[in-house]
């Protein structure tokens, strides 16, 4: 389901008859770590799902490209600094949100899978050639 920027990628099922699998969550916690201090924390499922379903939307093979996962409060507060685009309170900080790109989908088209889902904050970020995904409130913004 993803390739990342460490050249590491991760396919795998990680849910099957309503139930999570425990080592596959282990293992997507870790590819979704802040690789910039290399911590990791506990991805909420909720996001994992509306990343999964939009991929399935999306009808695409493709590995979704993870630009960021998890942030550490010293990772968030260093890419505030760089950017106005980045949350204080950013939902990154929680391992509640994730930051994604397909190479054979345009921006527009992971938004509007991932807005179909109805399960959270989705942002377009044309110019970098992103989506945010998020199981917070639902809501969309960007260009």
């Amino acid at each position: 389901m993803f390739s990342g920027r460490t050249g590491e990628s991760i396919d795998m099922i990680y849910w099957i008859e309503g139930k999570y699998i425990t080592d596959a969550l282990k293992e997507v916690n870790h590819f979704m770590r802040d690789w910039r201090v290399d911590s990791v924390k506990d991805i909420d499922t909720r996001t994992i799902d509306i990343m999964a379903a939009a991929h399935s939307l999306l009808d695409v093979s493709e590995p979704y490209t993870l630009l960021s996962g998890y942030r550490s409060p010293q990772t968030n507060a260093m890419l505030r600094a760089r950017s106005r685009g980045v949350a204080k309170n950013s939902l990154h900080m929680k391992g509640q949100a994730a930051d994604l790109r397909l190479k054979n989908r345009s921006v527009q088209q992971v938004f509007k899978a991932a807005s179909a889902c109805r399960a959270g904050g989705v942002g377009k970020y044309s110019g970098s050639n992103f989506v945010h995904m998020d199981c917070g409130v639902v809501r969309s913004w960007g260009r």
